[in-house]
């Protein structure tokens, strides 16, 4: 309490907190206390708790169908994963697997653009659905980032779409790529979309990387 003895509304809110069954002993006292509301008028301290608890409740069941949403929506990532994963483990060759690759992507995940890239002689890789680059010619416009170990998400140059997506490159707006790696780097598998916006630094690499992680497996039987 102050030094000249005079409540604060500093003191009446400790003095509630410390003893919140006051009112239960004084029940007339919440007949005459009233608050403003928003639209204007004065509610009682009753009216206006019911409220209160009315908003918590809108706000929890808000909260659970979001966290019901993002499981539903997980669960449907789950089994677009678990297809495509089969579906890749199931490729008889080279243009199977490529084939089964880009068929999820568009089909399932609706990925705009997207290339699988590998590096090395076109006559020595024998693919339609792919494109062969000569990895000197990658390095030449990737530098560093060809020896990533993570996903590269959002900040692609002109130049760098102008490789990765070819007579796409005009269209994309963003981009994320991964190098494909397994002893050695064999190729380079991009996503891309017009918005730019839409593949940022601060977006997860999470999906990319864990398809990254199973052509990195599959891929060199192939090639």
């Amino acid at each position: 309490m102050s030094n000249n003895n005079a409540l604060t509304p500093e003191d009446v809110a400790r003095y509630l907190r410390a003893n919140p069954d006051f009112f239960q002993k004084d029940e007339s006292l919440l007949s005459e206390l009233t608050l403003p509301h928003p639209s204007g008028e004065a509610v009682s301290l009753v009216e206006r708790q019911i409220q209160v608890l009315r908003d918590r409740n809108n706000h929890m069941l808000k909260r659970h169908h979001l966290l019901l949403d993002n499981a539903r929506e997980n669960d449907r990532l789950f089994d677009k994963s678990k297809r495509l994963v089969l579906s890749l483990l199931e490729a008889r060759d080279l243009d199977d697997l490529i084939d089964a690759l880009y068929f999820s992507f568009s089909k399932e995940f609706k990925i705009e653009f997207y290339r699988l890239i590998l590096f090395g002689n076109p006559q020595s890789i024998q693919t339609s659905a792919a494109r062969v680059e000569n990895i000197h010619k990658a390095k030449d416009i990737l530098g560093k980032r060809l020896s990533a170990s993570r996903a590269v998400i959002g900040g692609v140059n002109l130049k760098e779409r102008d490789f990765l997506f070819d007579n796409d490159a005009d269209r994309i707006g963003s981009a994320a790529f991964s190098v494909l790696s397994h002893g050695k780097t064999f190729g380079i598998l991009a996503i891309g979309n017009h918005d730019e916006n839409y593949y940022q630094s601060s977006m997860g690499t999470l999906f990319l990387s864990y398809i990254t992680e199973i052509l990195n497996r599959l891929l060199p039987r192939f090639i």
